[in-house]
């Protein structure tokens, strides 16, 4: 009988009893009985798992308990259960406890607890699961472990990745963390609305919720006029009144476009800012050589990108298969910049990349990832200018099917840069100057390639969620003119096939030659999700079969059969909340969405720090010469997938933040004017509305809807009125009056106009039957519960 001490500490990593020793883990130890060498129990599984989260892996579970040969196996079928039933999920390369935080996180510290000790929460976390876990972050001394090495030492607003151990004590934070890295460091600087005083001088207006105004003196006003959004820094701090600030920027009028995309790059912390020394290394850079590269300038390879692109990292070319062994195949080429020659490992180009992760879209800047001189000059695929690339030759067979690449590091020369729209329109027999020549030589070929690999796509079955995407135009001034849905065409199809299968052709090489890579990897549907959406499925005559090996075609099913109908829209809402969110990370799990098993980002190394690694892992595992991946980096693949795949949540957020806050703006004049919408969220306290027109979502509170008594049905997604039997669902179309627009917090408060619909027999007689299994039936007038906290 082996005894596995359970690992307990107090919340702030102290001993117990000990206060004010930070930093030093004395475990209370629980014993786990356990027979080694012996399957252990379900219910020891799970709680070694929750005192263990760095060794939940199968691998770590087997040698815990030392199980060998059937054992191994056994333990494998338990773990596939526990998933199953909810009772687990996957985590990269570990298992969780669902809700449980994975063994290595990036933290925001957001304030400390009444003994002075930091506190973090999740950088990023799910709504639909409540509110994050707060976190004791266990300050190590400078020396740093067994006083070994330097210890990372962080403050309040910085952004840490740590490793997280699970807390026993109750009367504090679910978790504790030791600091492995500090990722970023928050600067002093505010931001807020400058607001003019009478007799000069001003005061700051706070932009974040929790913020809190500040005193500006006439001399420290930099110029700013009232309404302009700035940058300020505390000058004064007294123990009496308000602090005082000294203006450093003035960024520009609130109203602007400029302004409300820095109010998402100022409350997300993304880097705007190169420093000097990335900037000088930048400057510095000169044309790639022809060392260890094949020249292909004679290739006829061509951009298809946006009209307004800047940076082109792409470049296509395809062919027929010449091979006797290969009737009606073709060879499709992908070349991709070689951005791995430019930004070698820890320089700090490499660095500063990192620590964006990713470019940052806003409706008309970019935060790029890349200083310009690397992202639109000296990388980018420009038309007659000899660039470096990486590029990959696929065969594909007359079926569609893959059946080789091969990559190559070249030297190439784009013979176009062509928009979407000018290479669809030669195609559908509206060529232009520039196409027309271009027509039979290369555009064509590309197009019967693309049918060719549609085949193969056909066959593969992808989740085709077709949801539309909205592009806010501005004018001049930076306001919103319109909201447009951009059609979808071909030729953006032809470009993410082939992107896609470049991807999938760069995942495959570096697992044939063992090479550790940054996987794009997507997990299918939690149980829990799959359940919610099961329920809803069902009150529409949907079945959704059970079971934990859910395919992609399995929704696509589900797709169909609501194709055309009036909840065709409602049902596309609810498979894509149903789906998990696709993260990086170094062990494979495929990429469900795509139903693909092999996958990883290779195509876009100018605008994700994810592709760079895979190009260096490309060119040191083939021989390519300079530019390769090193020990270092692999060491710390699992590290920089847990931060590049928050980076990329961080950019999402301030994305769509900043459409939020430009749309609320646009219609801020607007106030009492009733619109056009739908029922995009359906919760206990009101229904969300989107206005289709405006790419926008509002909120209407369940204590507005009426006089009846709402009853909120999660299964149906709906809200019912008691009495009346009139209520909302998920989809219907609506009528809503704009009551309030608050511009600088995106938000939309709107007032309900249409009356509802009749609710189902069968809902109805459900929340009867519900509230009688709750003892919820009101047996006397006034013992209703309140509006909206049902």
């Amino acid at each position: 009988m082996s005894r596995i001490p359970r690992q307990r500490t107090n919340p702030a990593g102290k001993r117990p009893g000990k206060a004010g020793r930070a930093g030093k883990d004395a475990p209370v130890v629980e014993p786990l009985n356990i027979v080694h060498g012996a399957l252990p129990s379900r219910e020891v599984i799970l709680r070694f798992i929750a005192d263990h989260p760095q060794k939940a892996s199968k691998r770590e579970l087997a040698k815990a308990f030392g199980l060998k040969g059937d054992s191994r196996v056994e333990l494998k079928q338990m773990l596939q259960e526990l998933e199953q039933e909810g009772m687990l999920q996957k985590n990269r390369k570990s298992l969780i406890r669902p809700g449980a935080l994975p063994p290595v996180t990036v933290l925001d510290i957001t304030t400390r607890d009444k003994d002075g000790d930091l506190i973090g929460r999740p950088a990023e976390w799910p709504e639909d699961q409540g509110v994050a876990p707060a976190v004791a972050i266990r300050q190590q001394s400078p020396a740093g472990r067994q006083g070994k090495g330097k210890a990372p030492v962080a403050g309040l607003g910085d952004r840490i990745l740590a490793k997280i151990f699970p807390a026993v004590d109750r009367g504090g934070p679910a978790y504790t963390a030791r600091i492995i890295k500090v990722i970023d460091r928050r600067r002093g600087a505010s931001m807020g609305v400058f607001r003019t005083a009478p007799g000069g001088g001003g005061r700051l207006l706070p932009i974040e919720r929790r913020g809190e105004e500040m005193l500006i003196d006439p001399d420290f006003t930099g110029g700013a006029t009232d309404g302009d959004l700035v940058e300020v820094e505390i000058a004064r701090l007294g123990r009496f009144g308000l602090p005082r600030a000294k203006v450093l920027s003035v960024v520009g009028s609130v109203g602007s476009e400029k302004a409300i995309s820095m109010i998402a790059i100022h409350a997300h912390g993304i880097p705007h800012v190169f420093p000097p020394a990335v900037i000088a290394e930048a400057e510095a850079a000169r044309p790639a050589s022809m060392s260890h590269r094949e020249d292909w300038r004679d290739v006829p390879l061509i951009t298809i990108d946006p009209a307004d692109a800047k940076d082109h990292d792409d470049a296509v070319y395809a062919e027929p298969d010449p091979s006797p062994d290969n009737p009606g195949g073709v060879i499709v080429t992908v070349a991709i910049a070689d951005v791995s020659w430019y930004v070698r490992p820890n320089s700090p180009l490499d660095r500063e990349a990192l620590k964006r992760g990713n470019s940052v879209y806003f409706p008309d800047r970019v935060v790029p990832m890349l200083p310009e001189r690397i992202s639109n000059d000296l990388c980018s695929l420009k038309q007659g200018v000899d660039r470096p690339a990486l590029a990959v030759r696929m065969s594909f067979s007359g079926e569609g099917r893959k059946i080789g690449h091969i990559f190559h590091r070249i030297m190439m020369k784009s013979a176009a840069k062509l928009s979407y729209q000018q290479a669809q329109a030669a195609i559908d027999g509206k060529p232009d100057d520039q196409t027309g020549p271009m027509l039979e030589p290369i555009l064509k070929p590309l197009w019967h390639a693309y049918e060719v690999m549609k085949r193969g796509r056909d066959r593969r079955q992808p989740l085709e969620l077709d949801m539309p995407e909205r592009k806010i135009l501005l004018k001049p001034d930076g306001t919103v003119d319109r909201v447009v849905v951009p059609p979808r065409l071909d030729a953006h199809k032809l470009i993410e096939e082939m992107m896609i299968q470049a991807n999938v052709c760069a995942a495959e090489t570096l697992e044939k030659k063992r090479q550790p890579l940054i996987y794009r990897i997507h997990d299918g549907p939690t149980l829990a999700k799959q359940e919610i959406l099961r329920e809803f499925l069902a009150t529409l005559g949907i079945s959704l079969a059970k079971g934990g090996n859910m395919r992609a075609n399995n929704f696509n099913g589900i797709l169909a059969k609501a194709d055309g109908t009036p909840h065709q829209t409602m049902v596309s809402e609810m498979v894509l909340r149903s789906q998990s969110q696709a993260i990086y990370g170094p062990e494979n799990i495929g990429h469900f969405g795509l139903n693909l098993m092999k996958y990883a980002h290779f195509t876009s190394p100018i605008r994700r720090y994810a592709d760079l690694i895979v190009h260096r892992a490309l060119v040191g595992s083939l021989g390519f010469g300079e530019g390769g991946i090193t020990p270092d980096e692999e060491a710390a693949l699992d590290d920089i997938a847990a931060e590049i795949s928050t980076f990329e949540r961080r950019a999402m957020a301030a994305e769509r933040e900043t459409v939020d806050r430009l749309i609320a703006h646009h219609l801020s004049g607007r106030v009492g004017e009733e619109f056009s919408g739908r029922v995009s969220g359906v919760t206990k306290s009101g229904l969300f509305i989107a206005l289709p027109d405006y790419g926008a979502d509002g909120f209407v509170p369940i204590s507005t809807l009426g006089t009846d008594y709402f009853i909120y049905d999660e299964a149906h997604q709906a809200l019912s009125g008691e009495k009346t039997g009139l209520g909302y669902r998920l989809g219907d179309s609506v009528t809503v009056k704009l009551a309030e627009a608050v511009p600088l917090a995106g938000a939309l408060r709107f007032e309900m106009i249409s009356e509802g619909r009749e609710m189902p027999a069968a809902m109805r007689s459900f929340h009867k039957a519900g509230r009688r299994d709750r003892g919820q039936v009101r047996k006397k007038p006034g013992t209703r519960p309140p509006r909206g906290r049902h």
